[in-house]
């Protein structure tokens, strides 16, 4: 026999194996383009950033969350020649808060970007950006985290 319980705002539903012999005889509902738990990808219709995108894969919380928020939307919303070049703070401030938390956010040392940041030719093609100090901070296009690809010694 099926019977149901109210948790707080859950309705927990326990049935039969002969309740699972009947076929259902539920109406599917059309999705909503407004339901804003509907996965509409890392940009809204309304033109907003959709922080719960898996495709963020998390960064918009944890410890560094709020400082990945302002960096990316900077970045986002950027309107420079240059998209993002009024962002090395927010992007330096994210970084920094990283570095903090090493076990979450793990450094990678890719020899390949090195080489490139030295040469230069990551600022020359736009993938990374220059600060006053002339130290190219990189940001990877897979994950949208950037790395300082000159850390002083």
């Amino acid at each position: 026999m099926s019977y149901c319980k109210q948790e707080g705002k859950d309705r927990i539903i326990f049935v039969t194996k002969e309740d699972h012999e009947t076929p259902s005889n539920a109406e599917l509902i059309a999705d909503d383009p407004d339901d804003p738990y509907e996965e509409q990808g890392l940009i809204l219709p309304s033109g907003e950033i959709n922080w719960n995108c898996p495709c963020l894969g998390g960064m918009a919380s944890g410890p560094c969350g709020s400082q990945f928020k302002e960096a990316f939307s900077c970045f986002h919303y950027s309107k420079e020649e240059v998209k993002g070049s009024e962002c090395i703070e927010q992007f330096r401030s994210m970084q920094e808060c990283m570095q903090r938390y090493p076990d979450l956010y793990p450094q990678e040392e890719d020899k390949e970007n090195s080489s490139q940041a030295e040469s230069g030719s990551a600022a020359a093609d736009g993938s990374g950006l220059l600060s006053e100090s002339d130290s190219a901070i990189e940001v990877s296009p897979d994950s949208m985290l950037p790395t300082d690809s000159q850390t002083p010694s």
